[in-house]
């Protein structure tokens, strides 16, 4: 995996200087035609999740432990016997957790891919990148991520030791202050100690992206290329041009000139993720929007799946949730292109898979 500090100066060579590029002023994170008119009027909440206890135990990622050496006769002469070593436990592809709270489903999720401590080192500067596109509906609604899976997010880069934990978005319906408040994400960040930021149109800067087939330059937020660690949290949800909304999707947020995308997404898309790469995926399928996205707007669209899929691997992680919509990897134009070009693996079957019943 590639360590934080490796992303840094990856990311550094590749920045550009800050190009002057003509831009379209009105931008929408998915075109357009995806945003539709939307009443602000909040529906009536469906009950909150319970608060989960910010103490849960955390799962040990076991260690082999050596065999005893049998005792030498006395008769037999002394020989010098190697050192016994630990063979360190193989963390597995990509973790499912389901069945419990949002935070627990975190909290063991990433437990089982061998700890925050993985990916996050002590004193790191940290983005966590949810899905905040509007500002129109509150979480029930499943068009923005679950606020306590992003709140276990900021507490678990805490507990691992990390200097500062940011989350942002760049909404694309209404201001970013409401979309933040609106979708519960700013109270549980708050409550968490993380902090929300409002993305600043200055700094988006002309980056080169060295390994693009087709995007070869976009304007991205310098904060998510220089900080040590992002941390990619989309919710999973229908979409009309992209036929859903995963991982690498929700990379989009990062650029500022969105509408390029849409010409050739599924390339465009990898060649954002190929430059971005984020350090861990957790795919929020507490509520999934299963038709009329990337919006939504209507209770009847949206599906209790109460499932979080975390991963370093953006396409295995994206490849699963897609079956939660009884699709394959392979319907994916922006999987199809990201195992291709070697971004990550969605060959499922021969990935090693944990399932976890957190209810259980």
């Amino acid at each position: 995996m590639t360590t934080p500090i490796n992303r840094r100066r990856f990311l550094r060579g590749a920045a550009a200087g800050l190009g002057a590029a003509t831009l379209n002023q009105f931008l929408t994170a998915c075109g357009a035609n995806e945003a539709r008119p939307v009443s602000p009027t909040q529906a009536a909440r469906a009950a909150q999740p319970t608060a989960i206890p910010t103490s849960a135990a955390q799962v040990a990622v076991p260690t082999a432990r050596p065999t005893a050496m049998a005792a030498q006769p006395a008769t037999t002469p002394a020989t010098s016997v190697p050192e016994p070593t630990s063979t360190p436990a193989i963390s597995p592809d990509l973790v499912v957790a389901r069945s419990g709270e949002p935070e627990a489903m975190v909290r063991r999720a990433i437990a089982a891919l061998g700890g925050m401590e993985r990916f996050v080192p002590r004193e790191a500067s940290v983005i966590i990148k949810p899905n905040i596109c509007v500002a129109y509906h509150t979480y029930e609604y499943a068009a923005t991520t679950n606020p306590w899976v992003v709140g276990a997010l900021v507490k678990l880069c805490f507990e691992a030791g990390a200097r500062s934990v940011r989350v942002m978005d760049n909404p694309f319906g209404g201001t970013a202050e409401d979309a933040y408040q609106i979708s519960g994400i700013a109270d549980q960040v708050k409550a968490a100690g993380g902090e929300m930021v409002i993305m600043s149109r200055m700094k988006f800067v002309s980056t080169n992206i060295p390994d693009a087939k087709s995007l070869k330059q976009s304007r991205i937020y310098d904060e998510a290329l220089k900080a040590d660690v992002l941390i990619d949290v989309p919710i999973a949800k229908d979409h009309s041009l992209a036929r859903l909304t995963l991982g690498m999707k929700n990379l989009m947020g990062l650029i500022w000139d969105r509408p390029a995308i849409h010409g050739d997404m599924g390339e465009r898309l990898t060649d954002l993720a190929s430059l971005m790469r984020p350090q861990l995926i957790v795919v929020d399928a507490v509520r999934i929007l299963t038709a009329n996205g990337p919006t939504g707007g209507n209770l009847n669209d949206v599906k209790q799946m109460n499932t979080i899929i975390a991963s370093a691997d953006i396409v295995a992680a994206d490849s699963y949730a897609a079956t939660l919509f009884g699709m394959q990897p392979e319907d994916l134009a922006y999987v199809k292109a990201g195992t291709q070009r070697g971004l990550g693996r969605s060959d499922l079957k021969n990935l090693h898979i944990e399932e976890i019943n957190v209810g259980a």
